[in-house]
């Protein structure tokens, strides 16, 4: 590979590998060694998936999960780990549990970040939607769940847990938010492909979840805008950056994602038959004029269709939904682990928290080569643009740590603060290093 080519993470044979033992998890068993490594391994398919689509190759994970029938695995990976968060992190957090280290919690927790990340990607082409057959309901029901998070998202300060655990709480909200936008791209990408997903899905999509009235909800109360200090703030390539004149006009991703969604579900004769134009429906779906303009209209012109639409819905009362006599189908993932641990939450989270979540020094050095060997740093740092994050405070950072350099500061005062507890891991990456 020359010098200024793209770093790849794994070759094709090793992908395949990896993909073909992925294996299913009790979520009993979620944050155990051999949880751990398999967490590994989805972290290199997924860099490596993210490579080969921002370089334009030969997306060779996306094919491998669907001939390997893997596709569905990921979505019941990816439910499962959220089920985890909501019922077993929920109980860890209110106790006066204090862990020697939250890497092996902070590794659950970001993976759905990354299992999300991987269905975004690899998601943009309809193959793997269509080989995913009725799991794709439980993954549109999953982005519902996400969305509907965002939009009554609040605030408040976090005050009542263990200090032990606040910050990994804090991290857990900031990383809600960010898997709700990747949800939001999922979302338009299903929409994409939805003549040719199972029969539910376009019922499920109007009538069950409503998501054109969400999807509006969300232009008009963005939660990806915001008011700092008097300045208008967009959430774009993972961080809040300030906009100003003419470019606060431009669309950003997510919200270009969001009004294709919107074309894709209002325009498509198989969706707009099955939608039940109530008349609140009605007059929440015409709320889309106020935003269509003329700089709209330049960056997609393909919403000037629906803007037709929405002229001719304003004057005629649209025909009621077809009622087909078909058997529907229903997600089953979710409803499955729910059958299988509801009433076990506690005793799930007493024997994680033993067996999982207290390593031994020893281990503790172990997980950290791992994560040295799992994390292609430099991969990882050409294709994220958020600045790097003080380790101790969360505060944007200059300083790095000149032992392992993989650890940030924004002043010494927090570097030493950290230094107990970074002490191990940089131990282990220094000798890795050298």
């Amino acid at each position: 590979m020359a010098e200024d080519g793209p770093q790849h993470v794994l070759l094709s044979t090793e992908a395949e590998i990896l993909i073909e033992n992925l294996v299913k998890f009790p979520i009993k068993e979620i944050g155990s060694p051999r949880w751990q490594k398999q967490h590994e391994y989805l972290e290199k398919i997924n860099m490596q998936s993210l490579v080969s689509a921002s370089a334009n190759e030969d997306e060779f994970v996306k094919e491998l999960l669907i001939s390997l029938g893997k596709v569905q695995f990921i979505i019941e990976d990816l439910i499962s780990v959220e089920v985890w968060k909501q019922f077993v992190f929920s109980v860890i957090v209110k106790t006066n549990f204090k862990p020697p280290t939250t890497i092996p919690i902070y590794m659950v927790l970001y993976h759905e970040a990354t299992v999300a990340n991987l269905l975004e990607t690899v998601c943009f082409h309809k193959e793997p939607l269509e080989s995913a057959d009725e799991t794709v309901l439980d993954l549109l029901d999953y982005c519902y769940r996400k969305l509907s998070s965002i939009v009554g998202e609040t605030e408040e300060e976090i005050t009542e847990f263990s200090s032990t655990l606040d910050e990994l709480q804090k991290q857990a909200r900031k990383m809600n938010f960010e898997i709700a936008v990747k949800a939001v791209s999922i979302l338009r990408y299903i929409t994409d492909a939805i003549e040719s997903l199972p029969l539910s899905t376009s019922g499920r999509l109007m009538n069950t979840h409503n998501i054109p009235c969400l999807l509006v909800e969300l232009l008009e109360h963005p939660p990806w805008t915001k008011r700092s200090g008097g300045k208008l703030m967009k959430y774009i390539d993972s961080q809040w950056q300030q906009v100003v004149g003419p470019d606060a006009l431009q669309l950003t991703k997510i919200e270009g994602q969001v009004w294709l969604a919107l074309y894709n579900v209002l325009m498509n004769p198989i969706c707009i038959s099955k939608y039940n134009f109530s008349s609140f429906n009605k007059e929440q779906i015409l709320k889309l004029r106020s935003h269509m303009n003329e700089v709209l209209m330049d960056q997609l012109p393909v919403l000037g269709q629906l803007q037709a639409y929405l002229q001719q819905l304003s004057m005629t009362e649209p025909a009621p939904p077809k009622s087909d006599l078909i058997l529907e189908q229903l997600p089953e993932v979710r409803d499955q682990l729910m059958r299988e641990n509801t009433g076990k939450w506690k005793a799930i989270a007493k024997y994680q928290m033993k067996n999982f979540f207290n390593p031994k020094p020893e281990e503790i050095q172990q997980q950290a080569q791992r994560l040295a060997d799992t994390y292609n740093f430099d991969v990882i740092e050409s294709l994220i643009s958020e600045p790097p994050k003080c380790a101790c405070c969360g505060a944007e950072a200059a300083k790095r740590c000149s032992r392992c350099k993989q650890e940030w500061y924004c002043k010494r005062e927090c570097q030493v603060k950290q230094w107990e507890k970074h002490k191990k891991v940089c131990d282990v990456m220094k000798e890795r290093s050298t």
